[in-house]
């Protein structure tokens, strides 16, 4: 068999939509996993469409998740020009071939002329059976025209899937598509067949709404000769809607673009981890895979004919599990620009923040809202002074304070070790549960019901003066 050669071919729209990025990533990996080539190519025939910048996105969001590319329009490579508007004429000419062995016609009605009331048949338009001579008398008198391609009345279509299988169309249910537009340009169908072939990619991997498209590649492939790629179809990506229903993944359902999830704190290689997953499982329990190791073990036979549905609360687990293999420092690194956002380094010791996080987080962005109240306490309700769990309430967390301020002012060394010490003893001492101390310690600190850390890991990083000054507030509330 031939080289493998997969490729990536976005529309330059402005953002990559987790669907694109998943089909980026299994072209990437099954191009690897058999010592093959994974290409960029940019589809921009599209103008409507086109988004200034949108370039720069598909570049810089293959980069961060870590799909290097062995051919493109950035690198160049042997099967270029890489971009579809620079190919313009080769399209042209093909189309023109299959129109000289009878595959495709040229077709000079307006839309009108295409409407439902003056089609023959569902697929079928009087230029279809347009004499030689009539059609270079329209060409001579420069009458617009696209070219269409020339769909069998009759019979059917077979291809095979790797994922699908043997799926089977009528012919009679193709319409006559265009290949080549009034401006000149192709369209998305016609170009991806002609560019495929030139640069000899050997595995269309796209999603599944495509199948019903095959059955027309496959006879463009067979009207001009060409040897069929092997197609792998990926089933549907769903979101989860508030009925409890699911349905095609869309912007209702969140974040549904790479830049999006990242805004929202999510590591890039958390989404390329979890992304495998949807529609691929591997032949073991494991899910943390590195893109080394998915290269080792993916195969497109254990993709899932299945729709597979997009659950954040799974993404939340990924993420999750990569920030906990980071180191401190990477962690640091990460969490800092959140932490600064509500807390200064001139307040408290913000690396020991990071410290009591690391393990606590699904996503940076849930960082701010955990740690305001170490720039600042909020008004809070006493009741949360109540806890059943470590026999407290309102009463009893006033007369703990009070005395436990008097021991925490004696304190000379501020350190985790030494306040643990004075917390423990002084519960001992006075016959409670460590929680009855703890407990209304921490809301008098922090005002909050969760918090990252317990009362003596926020006592530590507060400083004694703040710590203080807080409890000494809360018994005034009380």
């Amino acid at each position: 068999m031939d080289k493998v050669r997969t490729r990536f071919a976005p529309s330059p729209t402005g953002y990559m939509h987790i669907g694109n990025l998943r089909t980026a990533l299994y072209e990437y990996l099954i191009a690897k996993s058999s010592g093959g080539d994974f290409i960029l190519r940019i589809e921009d025939t599209d103008k409507a469409r086109y988004v200034e910048g949108a370039e720069q996105v598909i570049y810089s969001t293959l980069k961060a998740v870590g799909l290097k590319h062995d051919e493109g329009p950035d690198i160049g490579g042997e099967y270029g020009p890489y971009v579809q508007s620079e190919r313009k004429g080769e399209y042209l000419t093909y189309a023109k071939k299959l129109v000289e062995n009878g595959a495709a016609y040229y077709c000079f009605c307006d839309k009108e002329d295409n409407s439902a009331e003056h089609l023959e048949s569902g697929h079928k338009d009087k230029c279809r059976d347009l004499s030689s001579e009539e059609i270079q008398k329209n060409l001579e008198l420069n009458i617009p025209y696209v070219i269409r391609q020339k769909m069998p009345t009759d019979g059917v279509t077979t291809f095979k899937d790797v994922v699908f299988g043997e799926v089977v169309v009528e012919n009679k249910e193709l319409e006559d598509q265009i290949l080549i537009k009034s401006d000149g340009f192709p369209t998305y169908n016609f170009a991806n067949v002609v560019d495929d072939h030139e640069m000899c990619i050997t595995h269309v991997v796209r999603g599944c709404e495509y199948l019903s498209s095959t059955p027309k590649y496959n006879l463009l492939y067979k009207a001009l000769g060409w040897e069929i790629p092997v197609y792998i179809h990926l089933p549907l990506i769903m979101g989860k809607d508030e009925d409890g229903t699911v349905s095609k993944l869309s912007k209702r359902h969140g974040a549904v673009s790479f830049e999006d999830l990242v805004k929202m704190g999510y590591l890039p290689e958390a989404i390329i981890n979890y992304i495998a997953f949807l529609g691929w499982c591997p032949d073991s329990n494991k899910e943390i895979f590195s893109l080394e190791e998915l290269v080792k073990e993916f195969s497109p036979q254990r993709i899932s004919k299945s729709p597979a549905v997009f659950d954040y609360k799974k993404l939340d687990w990924f993420n999750s599990e990569y920030l906990k293999l980071k180191s401190e420092e990477d962690f640091e690194n990460l969490a800092m620009p959140y932490i600064n956002s509500v807390v200064k380094s001139d307040i408290c010791d913000v690396s020991k923040i990071a410290k009591l996080l690391k393990s606590r987080i699904s996503k940076l962005s849930e960082i701010p809202e955990m740690i305001d109240f170490f720039a600042h306490v909020a008004e809070y309700d006493l009741s949360l002074y109540t806890n059943k769990k470590s026999k407290t309430n309102p009463e009893i967390s006033k007369s703990v304070l009070i005395e436990v301020k008097k021991e925490l002012e004696k304190l000379d060394s501020w350190d985790y070790d030494s306040l643990h010490d004075l917390l423990i003893d002084f519960a001992s001492k006075k016959e409670l549960k460590n929680g009855t101390v703890m407990w209304p310690v921490r809301i008098a600190i922090s005002g909050k019901q969760t918090t990252p850390g317990g009362a003596i890991e926020i006592l530590e990083i507060l400083g004694k003066n703040e710590s203080l000054k807080r409890i000494e507030n809360a018994i005034n509330l009380l």
